[in-house]
């Protein structure tokens, strides 16, 4: 039996604007998902803007809010060697791969958005109707995607992703160079968030966004469940959010 092959478009950017601080992925969404996508039998491979060493956000490291994952991540040697020689993402084919998973972190608010590679390689999973999920501002990615009529592939579909209450709270309105909560909602998507980073998972088609890092291992799981069916029997339940 063939296995899985799971693609991973993670940010290059590390720059919070012009702030002075730095950004990068969010450690526990990258690493939450790669051990679910690794422990359920699939190659994963980690992609990237610039390729090479892909930056951490220094914050996701921080003793507070660190998980098990995410200490487990930065201790295993296979795992960091996979994050410092990431895949440049114009070296990437669709067709290769059975799904694909975008972490957040801020850094996709300015090398994910706009980012035609980025949309390219998305629009074709989604025609393919192979599963995409994003977690947080990773979800950024889905902005640009249309369908075959040239409308926003986000309009009139369930979606969520960091919500502006979260990015008042972390201090950073000023500082993104969007909301990404307001521009979902701009271009039609039925946005929805629970409380403040407490997980919320929602799933429609084969399109599965989370809000939050805490949303990551639901996200990576309803994945897996769309790519392995006849071992997830919960697989015709994906249209109702987990909160």
């Amino acid at each position: 039996m063939k296995s899985l092959k799971i693609l991973i478009i993670s940010t290059s950017h590390y720059k919070m604007g012009d702030s002075g601080e730095k950004t990068g992925v969010w450690l526990e969404e990258l690493a939450t998902p790669y051990y679910i996508f690794k422990e359920a039998g699939a190659d994963v491979v980690l992609a990237s803007p610039k390729g090479g060493a892909v930056p951490l956000d220094p914050k996701s490291q921080s003793i507070i809010v660190v998980t098990p994952p995410a200490k487990r991540f930065l201790k295993d040697v296979e795992a960091m060697s996979v994050l410092a020689h990431s895949v440049l993402l114009s070296e990437i084919t669709a067709g290769d791969f059975d799904g694909v998973y975008l972490p957040g972190g801020h850094g996709p608010m300015w090398d994910i958005t706009g980012n035609t590679t980025v949309s390219q390689l998305l629009e074709e999973f989604y025609r393919a109707n192979k599963p995409i999920g994003s977690v947080c501002h990773g979800v950024v990615a889905l902005l640009d995607l249309q369908n075959e009529r040239g409308e926003p592939v986000i309009k009139g579909k369930q979606i969520t992703a960091f919500s502006n209450s979260e990015e008042e709270s972390a201090r950073l309105t000023k500082i993104v160079p969007f909301l990404l909560e307001t521009k979902l909602r701009s271009l039609g998507a039925l946005y929805s968030k629970g409380p403040d980073y407490v997980s919320h998972v929602l799933a429609e088609g084969n399109i599965i966004t989370g809000q939050n890092a805490a949303s990551s291992e639901g996200v990576a799981k309803k994945m897996i469940a769309l790519l392995q069916p006849d071992k997830h029997q919960s697989v015709n339940k994906f249209k109702s959010p987990i909160l």
